[in-house]
């Protein structure tokens, strides 16, 4: 292994929850008049914190969303990732891997503590993340592009940035993993090649992620 700490963006990438999040978050920015459809959607907010839908929002249309929208919105997503969300196919014998090999790991997401967590206890990934091993944008107050949550989790892991690896499929992670100084290596089972410009690498197949790495 090449690196001393791989860090794993969440959605996406440890449970499959793009698709859920990304069809519902297009419903609800509908209903409130703000039309958007699933393409768009994981076009302008895949891999975004929730302040950054807030600023788009506001940016384009001059109006502001509901106090309440955060809240309302991950009740939704909550609800639907009990019904339907599955970890990503092949991430359970790469952590299985990393264990083995003693290599350290943590998962670095835009999204919210809680978020992280109800996708890890329904895909039962949470066995393999501890709390000391979950960084989310909350803890830095500035989500990707910015490369500060990565920079967060590698200081917290006690990691020099040019000692890592991120795992990520969105443009704003490749964008914040690049920023920090980072190795990219982009997973392209979304989200085609040419969107995550700058990654070392790219693939399609979890399970070959680790010959990437090594």
């Amino acid at each position: 292994m090449r690196y001393d700490l791989v860090i794993f963006d969440n959605d996406g990438v440890l449970v499959d929850s793009e698709p859920i999040s990304n069809r519902l978050l297009a419903e609800y920015l509908t209903e409130l008049g703000h039309p958007t459809s699933y393409e768009e959607s994981i076009r302008d907010y895949m891999g975004s914190a929730m302040h950054r839908i807030h600023e788009l929002v506001l940016e384009r249309t001059g109006e502001n969303l509901p106090g309440d929208f955060d809240d309302v919105f991950h009740r939704r997503v909550f609800t639907a990732f009990e019904r339907e969300l599955e970890a990503v196919p092949g991430v359970v014998p790469v952590l299985e891997k990393l264990v083995a090999d003693e290599v350290p790991y943590c998962v670095a997401s835009s999204g919210s503590h809680e978020r992280i967590r109800v996708g890890h206890r329904k895909t039962g990934l949470d066995r393999w993340f501890g709390d000391g091993l979950v960084f989310s944008s909350q803890d830095v107050g500035r989500g990707k592009p910015a490369p500060d949550l990565f920079l967060h989790a590698a200081e917290r892991m006690g990691v020099a940035p040019e000692r890592c690896a991120v795992v990520e499929d969105s443009p704003l992670g490749v964008r914040a993993g690049l920023a920090a100084g980072m190795d990219v290596y982009g997973f392209t089972a979304m989200t085609p090649t040419e969107k995550l410009t700058g990654a070392r690498r790219y693939f399609s197949d979890m399970g070959k992620l680790l010959d990437l790495l090594a």
